[in-house]
C-alpha cells in the first residue's frame, strides 16, 4: 500500500509540473502572438519606413554656380565640369605611401602634394579632398583599372569656377574657396543650412563673397534605392537643383584691363565711378593675383609667395589701402571754408614760400612761394601756404565736421565686404585712441598740415572717389556700388538691384561754382596743363603729392635718398565732362613721385576712353606704363576696334 501511494503521489507532482510548463509555454505563445500583432498592426507604418530608409539614400544635388558679367555681359566668372581624384584620408591609410603609389599610375607633382597637405589642414579625416584635379579620359581609364588597390581613392566628376581673364580685376570679382570649419558652423548655425547640404565651396572675396546667396542656388535632392552593400541600384525620385543667379557688374572690363595696363609693374589703385548713381566703372588695385589658384586649393608655397610679397598683391588697395590725400584735399579745404564763412573766394594771402606757426617753418612746394594767392589760384597752383593757413583758421574739429559729410572717415556702404573706415581725425578721436594724458591732448601746430591732405588723414581711394563724385554731382553724394542686376537662370528675366539713395549735403551752388572753375583750371593753366592739352572736352582736376614717410623738420624730401618703398605717391581727382559729369576719378600710384607727372596722366587716358570712345595707341600705353608720357602720343586707337578677349588671357 505504502508503495502505491507514493506511485501516485509521484504521477501528481508530475502532472502538476506538466499543467505549469504547459501553462509557460501558453503565456510564452500569447506574448509572442500579441508582440507580432503589435507590430504587424500598431507599429506597421514605422517600420515600413525604416526598411525603405534602410535601402534608400537622400543625396543633395549641389546647383551650378551662377555667373559674373561686367557692364557688357562680358563673363567674368564661369564653371567648368572636370574629373578630380580624390583621397578620403580615414579610409586610404598612409598617406605618404598612398601618394607614392599613386604617382605611379599617373602624374602627382609636387605642388599637389603641397596642395593637398595644406587641404588636409583645414579639413577634417573623413572629407574626400581633391589630389589631382582635371584628369584627362586616359588618366581616368588608367586609375579606374587599379581602383581596386586604392581603398579611399575615386574619382568624381564635380563643377568648377573659372576666372577666364585670370589676374584681371580679381579684387572685384574675389575667388570660391572650400568651406572651412568655422565657416561650416556658422552655415549650420544659420537658416540656410539645408541649402548648403553638399555644398564644399563658397565666395571668400569680392562680389564671390558678398553675393554668395545669390550666387549659390537652390540645392536639389536625389532619392536613390541602394544594395544591401551601400551601392547605388536606380534612382527613385529626383528635385532637379536651380541654378545660382548670374549677377552683373557696372565695370567696364575693357577699361578695367585697359588701366591695370597703364599701371604697368607699379603698385596703387584707381576708382572711376558715374556721379550720378555711384556705378563704379572701374575699380583697380594694383598689384593683382590669379584668383584661379584658389579654385583647387592653393599650395603653401604660393599662398607664401603672395602673403609675404613687399608689394601685397591680396591687398584690396582701392577699398582696404587708405592713403594720405595730400594736394587732392585742397578743393574739399576751399569748400570748407567757403561753407562756414571762414574766407571768401577773394580773401587773398602773401605766400612766402612757407608758413611760420609757433617757430616752425611749413614749407611751401614752390622755392620762393607763389606771391599773392586768392581761393582760385590757390587750388590751380595748389599753394600751400594758403592752405596752412586756412587749417589753423578753420581749427580740427570744424575741418573733421565739413569732411565728413563728403564721407571722408566713413564708410561709403559699397557692396563688397571688408571696407576699411580710413581715418579724419579730431579732438575726440585723440582722446579716444590714445591712453596717456600727453598724447590725447591736441596740439595747435597738428592742424597746419592737414590743410594739404598729410598729418593723420588717411582715406581709401574708394572714399576720395566718393567725395570728388559729390563735388561734380553738385553736392549730392552718391552711394558707390558694384552690382547693378541679377538675371534669374530660368525665365532670363534681368532685375535690376535698386541703387542706394543720393544724399544731398546742401551745399551753396555759389560755392560750389568756385570749386569747380578753379579745378577746371588746374586742366587749362594749372599743374595738370600739359597732360590735359589737346582733350576733346573740359574737365575738373586736381593734383596731389603725398609723403609716404615724415621728413625731419630741417630736412627736404630727396627722392633718391630713399627707398622705393619710401617715396612719395603720386594722386590725382578728375571729373568730365565740367558742365555735365559723366565720370569721376580717385586714384594713387604709390612711391611714384609727382601727381602730375605719373597720376594725371593714366586719369586722362581714363577720360578719353569713356568720353572719347579712344584707346591708346600702343606706343603710349607703353610710354604711360612705365610713367613716361604726359599727353597722349601717337594716334589714338578706337575703343570699338581694340579686339577682345585680350591677348594671353585665360578663357
Amino acid at each position: 500500500m505504502t508503495v502505491l501511494r507514493n506511485v501516485e503521489a509521484d504521477l501528481a507532482r508530475f502532472r502538476t509540473r506538466i499543467f505549469v510548463l504547459s501553462l509557460v509555454v501558453l503565456v510564452c505563445f500569447l506574448l509572442l502572438i500579441l508582440r507580432l500583432v503589435y507590430l504587424q498592426i500598431w507599429r506597421h507604418e514605422d517600420l515600413r519606413a525604416q526598411a525603405e530608409n534602410n535601402r534608400t539614400s537622400v543625396v543633395p544635388i549641389v546647383p551650378n554656380r551662377g555667373l559674373i558679367l561686367d557692364r557688357n555681359g562680358v563673363v567674368l566668372a564661369n564653371n567648368y565640369s572636370a574629373y578630380t581624384l580624390e583621397i578620403t584620408p580615414s579610409k586610404s591609410g598612409p598617406l605618404e605611401e598612398v601618394l607614392d603609389d599613386l604617382s605611379k599610375v599617373m602624374e602627382i607633382t609636387p605642388r599637389d602634394r603641397r596642395r593637398f597637405k595644406k587641404l588636409l589642414e583645414e579639413s577634417r579625416s573623413f572629407e574626400s579632398l581633391p589630389i589631382r584635379t582635371r584628369l584627362t579620359d586616359t588618366e581616368v581609364a588608367r586609375f579606374s583599372a587599379q581602383r581596386y588597390r586604392f581603398p579611399g581613392v575615386e574619382i568624381k566628376a564635380r563643377l568648377f569656377r573659372n576666372y577666364p581673364y585670370g589676374e584681371l580685376a580679381s579684387h572685384v570679382i574675389g575667388y570660391i574657396g572650400r568651406i572651412n570649419q568655422s565657416e561650416k558652423e556658422k552655415i549650420d548655425e544659420g537658416d540656410d543650412a539645408d541649402n548648403y547640404r553638399g555644398t564644399e565651396y563658397i565666395g571668400k572675396l569680392g562680389i564671390e563673397q558678398s553675393y554668395e546667396t545669390q550666387l549659390h542656388g537652390i540645392t536639389g535632392v536625389e532619392q536613390i534605392e541602394t544594395s544591401a552593400g551601400g551601392r547605388a541600384v536606380r534612382k527613385l525620385a529626383s528635385n532637379p537643383a536651380t541654378p545660382g543667379n548670374t549677377v552683373k557688374l557696372s565695370i567696364d572690363i575693357k577699361l578695367q584691363h585697359l588701366i591695370e595696363a597703364m599701371y604697368g609693374e607699379r603698385r596703387g589703385a584707381l576708382v572711376a565711378i558715374d556721379p550720378k548713381t555711384g556705378e563704379l566703372l572701374a575699380f583697380v588695385s594694383k598689384p593683382t593675383f590669379d584668383p584661379n589658384l584658389f579654385v583647387e586649393g592653393i599650395d603653401s608655397e604660393s599662398w607664401q609667395a603672395l602673403n609675404e610679397s613687399i608689394d601685397k598683391p591680396l591687398l584690396n588697395r582701392a577699398l582696404r589701402g587708405t592713403y594720405p590725400p595730400g594736394s587732392t584735399y585742397k578743393p574739399f579745404m576751399a569748400m570748407a571754408a567757403l561753407e562756414t564763412g571762414t574766407r571768401s573766394p577773394e580773401f587773398t594771402v602773401s605766400d612766402p614760400g612757407f608758413f611760420m606757426f609757433g617757430g616752425h617753418r611749413f614749407r611751401d612746394d614752390k622755392e620762393g612761394g607763389h606771391g599773392m594767392v586768392n581761393m582760385y589760384r590757390s587750388i590751380v597752383v595748389s599753394c600751400d601756404t594758403y592752405y596752412y593757413s586756412l587749417a589753423n583758421d578753420l581749427g580740427v574739429d570744424t575741418i573733421h565736421d565739413q569732411m565728413q559729410r563728403f564721407g571722408f572717415g566713413e564708410i561709403t556702404g559699397v557692396d563688397i565686404l571688408g571696407e576699411t573706415r580710413g581715418l579724419l581725425p579730431s579732438t575726440d578721436w585723440k582722446r579716444r585712441a590714445y591712453k596717456r594724458a600727453e598724447q590725447q591732448k591736441w596740439y595747435a601746430g597738428e592742424t597746419i598740415s592737414l590743410g594739404i591732405g598729410q598729418g593723420y588723414n588717411a582715406f581709401t581711394m574708394l572714399q576720395l572717389g566718393q567725395a570728388i563724385a559729390t563735388l561734380a554731382n553738385n553736392g549730392v553724394r552718391p552711394t558707390p556700388h558694384l552690382a547693378i542686376a541679377t538675371q534669374d537662370p530660368v525665365t532670363h528675366s534681368m532685375v535690376p538691384i535698386t541703387a542706394p539713395a543720393l544724399v544731398n549735403l546742401g551745399i551753396k551752388p555759389a560755392n560750389l561754382d568756385v570749386i569747380h572753375k578753379a579745378m577746371v583750371g588746374v586742366t587749362v593753366e594749372g599743374t595738370s596743363a600739359k597732360v590735359f592739352a589737346g582733350a576733346g572736352y573740359a574737365s575738373g582736376g586736381k593734383t596731389g603729392t603725398a609723403q609716404a614717410v615724415g621728413i625731419g623738420k630741417d630736412q627736404k624730401y630727396d627722392a633718391s635718398k630713399l627707398a622705393e618703398h619710401q617715396r612719395d605717391h603720386a594722386l590725382y581727382v578728375a571729373y568730365a565732362p565740367a558742365e555735365d559729369p559723366k565720370i569721376a576719378i580717385a586714384m594713387v600710384v604709390e612711391n611714384a613721385g609727382w601727381g602730375a607727372e605719373q597720376a594725371a596722366p593714366i586719369a586722362r587716358r581714363v577720360l578719353d576712353y569713356w568720353l572719347m570712345g579712344q584707346y591708346p595707341s600702343e606706343e603710349d600705353l607703353a610710354a604711360i606704363s612705365k610713367g613716361q608720357a604726359a599727353a597722349p602720343i601717337g594716334k589714338p586707337r578706337l575703343v570699338s576696334e581694340i579686339p577682345w578677349p585680350p591677348p594671353g588671357g585665360r578663357h
